[in-house]
């Protein structure tokens, strides 16, 4: 995955929450680090197309992600995207919740979609809650059923906003070494997380994100293990203290 982000900007009224962020790199999984609030949802948006920058440019594997609409649209349906809040369409089974858009945005035979669907329950462990709604399954099934949603068209990047934030430790260990399989089959994703054990064992390239600026990037053992930048020094102390 190539990504070359210049002077990217994407302001909400006065709100500020890209600020000429720049950015060149390639990576297989890219890990985005750093504070509530600095930025990384909102890159996570633009580089998954879901968001346009006010100012700037923004390219991914050769794709400029500007304001075309029809760019965007294609862009979106070549990557898979999974949220805090699951976002599973809650009168739906969770197979249900795999198929429609298989069918409705990929074209696909209901009887492919079926047979991908099952196949990616199965990957999870989900298969015997094919036919559970949402609100019967555990916060921890609701998000393995996210993810087999999100791979379940082959996506060319995988996009993760804080995939475990809504999930207590057990659980967020779970969905983690789901995700650290993926990246090890060779998906390349794009991730925010405040795990910085799990940042640091499964990325290959890490971004620190705060107040719309990337503040140092590199590979883990650079900034994870020598931080260049007093205040990604001060962040990591921080936020490691107890790991």
């Amino acid at each position: 995955m190539k990504l070359q982000a210049d002077s990217l900007t994407r302001t909400y009224g006065t709100l500020h929450a890209l600020d000429a962020l720049t950015l060149s790199l390639e990576a297989r999984v890219l890990v985005l680090i750093g504070p509530s609030g600095g930025g990384k949802s909102t890159f996570l948006r633009l580089c998954g197309g879901l968001d346009e920058a006010t100012s700037g440019s923004l390219e991914i594997n050769g794709t400029p992600l500007g304001h075309d609409p029809a760019t965007l649209q294609a862009w979106r349906r070549r990557n898979g995207f999974l949220f805090q809040q699951f976002n599973l369409f809650p009168h739906l089974t969770a197979l249900r919740n795999i198929t429609l858009p298989l069918e409705k945005v990929h074209g696909r035979s209901p009887a492919a979609a079926q047979k991908t669907a099952r196949q990616c329950l199965d990957r999870f462990g989900l298969l015997a809650h094919a036919d559970k709604l949402p609100a019967q399954l555990s916060g921890g099934q609701q998000q393995r059923a996210g993810l087999a949603r999100a791979i379940a068209p082959g996506p060319e990047i995988l996009l993760l906003d804080e995939p475990t934030s809504a999930l207590d430790p057990e659980m967020t260990a779970e969905v983690l070494e789901l995700i650290q399989e993926l990246a090890a089959a060779g998906q390349h994703i794009i991730l925010s997380t405040h795990e910085m054990g799990f940042a640091r064992a499964v990325a290959d390239q890490v971004a620190l994100i705060a107040a719309g600026k990337i503040l140092e990037s590199g590979p883990p053992s650079s900034v994870f293990g020598a931080p260049r930048e007093e205040f990604t020094q001060r962040f990591l102390a921080k936020v490691m203290r107890f790991s």
